[in-house]
């Protein structure tokens, strides 16, 4: 971060500038794009005053917010340097105040002071190595909002202990009422700048405040009683930006007895929340949960798919826990999304052990041999699996934020699953085309996850600012000419009990369904912050029974990397 103590030398050129008359001053409303992506790249700009945010949204993969641009800024440097279009696109957050030169008085300005390209070289890095995933994070939102979204009880307390978590990991926090409704800008921008975080908490009978707080923040929380539907009357209070840009979450505080949540999805639908956090009354590992999300420091955990071989994410789950390793947010493909819903459902070691060997290990779950008008199997085993194990819960009713991917033959693209009933979405992901029956959506057709993004870390860097820890279990050959010949004899195949296994075609299907390019595999592993590698080049990916030793495969391959590390998980993008 730019030191605020005292001018920096862009300051300082720009504040020449003005006056001058060479640096040109604009209001900026919030809401207001300061420039879109592909657009030409004139001016230099600088903020006075307010703060933006950046955006970047590439072809096939989730919309990324990169993070916030503060008082003392720069945006637009790496275009006008480069000579080309601004790649993603910047937003007022609030009402701001910009500083512009054109590119031809900046240069000219910049070789009378040579340290303003130095400034300008550093921050360009940085911001630059956080876009890919490979430093710290530059630029994180630092001001959260907290709105009650229905007249239940008191909110201050619970944002009061919020802030204590965030205190024990280092920082400094403070925690702003109503008190400060008629506080001039200027308060508020010092408040700001003298703390790491700032938290403003409005009661529900606060009219006045809470609309001011909508416009006031970078991320804004509304608060809801998960034991109660959702108010019949909504009044959102989030500034345009926040609700443009998708910055605005719902936390559901359930009973201390709660099970299971049950009716999110209302919750959701009512208050168009980007993510829902549920929080336990009375839990503190919910608080510190929170407390990580504020700060960039919560884990998300992906995991590929690659068939029997997802196994092996149970050993690295079971690793990530022995080194008590949090997971804030999971997701996955294919059988990796299976694995991570039993982690969303809050599955322990032994309940998760005990309902995937029940699942897939004691009897294969791909022996209902059909006649392959569709596909070989008729996939009702699957069906009914899902079923027995995940029941009709919907996704919002896990404990943990959750998303799995399959692949849209219709629109050619991939298909996210956020929402909706869970084994749902995971008979979509692991509806391998040839082997399962695809599945249908409306009109569109369904088939696993894996086809065109078996690794989707791109979409966990999307839903938060934390570490990503991504296990990928498509390392090394998974098929050789052995696997695909022609059985010698049909019936010593089928009294072997191999056929359960399905016939050659199968696992030439799940070969060609996990196999992705040099250039995906590169853009996925670099998404992540820890990469963890299980060698399973010996594992069959139609092998349902080799169990055991995949887990421990995952297991040695997890620890290997953790033990590597020079910190926690947690601090592996901890903005300093």
């Amino acid at each position: 971060m730019i030191d605020r103590e005292n001018d920096t030398a862009l300051e300082r050129l720009f504040a020449h500038e003005r006056l001058t008359g060479a640096a040109r001053w604009f209001s900026l409303p919030g809401g207001s794009h300061l420039y879109a992506a592909g657009e030409p790249s004139n001016e230099l700009y600088l903020v006075k005053a307010g703060r933006l945010g950046a955006f970047r949204k590439e072809e096939g993969q989730e919309r990324q917010f990169l993070g916030v641009i503060r008082p003392g800024e720069p945006a637009g440097e790496m275009a006008l340097i480069a000579g080309a279009p601004h790649s993603g696109q910047v937003v007022a957050l609030r009402d701001s105040e910009i500083l512009a030169l054109s590119r031809e008085d900046f240069f000219a300005a910049a070789e009378a002071d040579p340290a303003v390209m130095t400034e300008l070289a550093r921050l360009m890095i940085l911001r630059m190595r956080q876009a890919t995933g490979a430093a710290a994070s530059h630029g994180d939102p630092t001001v959260f909002g907290f709105i009650p979204a229905d007249n239940g009880r008191k909110i201050r307390p619970l944002v009061e202990k919020i802030a204590l978590c965030i205190a024990r990991l280092g920082y400094s926090v403070t925690v702003v009422g109503a008190e400060a409704t008629h506080a001039p800008t200027e308060w508020f921008s010092n408040v700001e700048a003298d703390y790491d975080y700032v938290l403003y908490a409005a009661e529900f009978g606060e009219i006045a405040w809470k609309p001011l707080v909508g416009r006031q923040v970078d991320r804004l929380f509304r608060i809801g009683r998960g034991d109660r539907p959702p108010p019949t009357v909504f009044e959102s209070h989030a500034s345009e930006p926040l609700q443009e840009q998708q910055l605005v979450d719902l936390i559901l505080v359930q009973k201390a007895d709660c099970r299971r949540p049950t009716g999110s999805a209302a919750w959701l639908t009512a208050t168009g929340a980007a993510r829902l956090f549920h929080i336990k009354d009375g839990q503190q590992a919910d608080l510190e949960r929170l407390a990580r999300v504020l700060t960039g420091r919560s884990v998300g955990l992906v995991l590929s798919g690659g068939g029997a071989r997802a196994y092996a994410h149970i050993g690295a789950i079971k690793a990530l826990r022995e080194r008590n390793v949090p997971v804030d947010f999971v997701g996955g493909a294919s059988m990796g999304a299976v694995i991570a819903a039993g982690v969303a459902m809050g599955w322990g070691e032994a309940e998760m052990d005990s309902r995937i060997r029940t699942a897939f290990v004691d009897s294969s779950p791909l022996d209902d041999i059909a006649f392959p008008l569709i596909a070989m199997t008729l996939g009702e085993k699957v069906r009914h699996r899902l079923r027995d194990h995940f029941d009709e819960v919907d996704i919002a009713d896990l404990w943990l934020p959750f998303f799995c991917v399959s692949s849209n033959l219709t629109t050619g693209a991939y298909h996210l699953h956020r929402v909706g009933v869970l084994r749902t979405a995971l008979r979509a992901t692991i509806a391998l085309p040839g082997v399962m029956p695809p599945a249908i959506d409306g009109n569109d057709v369904l088939v696993d996850g894996a086809i065109m993004k078996n690794f989707p870390t791109d979409v966990m860097r999307a839903m938060h600012l934390g570490p990503v820890v991504g296990v990928d279990v498509t390392r090394g050959r998974s098929i050789t000419a052995d696997d695909v010949a022609r059985p010698s004899s049909v019936w010593r195949w089928i009294l072997s009990g191999d056929w359960r296994k399905g016939p050659p075609i199968v696992a030439l299907l799940m070969r060609t369904a996990t196999v992705s390019t040099g250039r995906e595999i590169t853009a996925s592993r670099q998404a992540t912050d820890l990469l963890i590698l299980p060698n399973v080049e010996g594992v069959d990916l139609r092998d349902w029974k080799a169990y055991d030793s995949t887990i421990a495969m995952g297991h040695k391959a997890a620890l290997t990397s953790l033990d590597a590390l020079e910190h926690p998980v947690t601090e592996l993008r901890r903005r300093r």
